[in-house]
């Protein structure tokens, strides 16, 4: 990956504490995976900013590389990969999610 994209990269994700790429946008996800991510941080009430991957070919494959995760949606907190759909739904269900996000958010 060339040091333009990555640094793109990098832009998107430290424009906003919770950052995700997914299909589509929080107002209309354009996957059922994405949806699950919006539906759980709008369940929390966490502002989040998103990029939809379906609108740039380039950032689409190069975030999954940027991460070393082959899916999308991919959810960052604070610069750091979180982690995609399963992982949140998982997180949620134990409660780990809202304990890792008020952390993260209060600093």
């Amino acid at each position: 990956m060339d040091s333009s994209l990555k640094t793109r990269l990098e832009s998107l994700i430290n424009s906003s504490p919770v950052f995700i790429f997914m299909k589509g946008n929080r107002l209309m996800p354009q996957c059922g995976f994405s949806n699950n991510v919006v539906q759980i941080l709008n369940a929390l009430g966490v502002p989040f900013e998103s990029f939809d991957v379906l609108s740039d070919a380039e950032i689409r494959q190069a975030i999954k590389e940027f991460s070393d995760w082959p899916t999308i949606p991919q959810v960052y907190v604070k610069g750091e990969f979180l982690g995609g759909s399963d992982i949140m739904i998982e997180m949620y269900n134990s409660g780990e999610l809202r304990e890792k996000l008020d952390i993260a958010l209060a600093s």
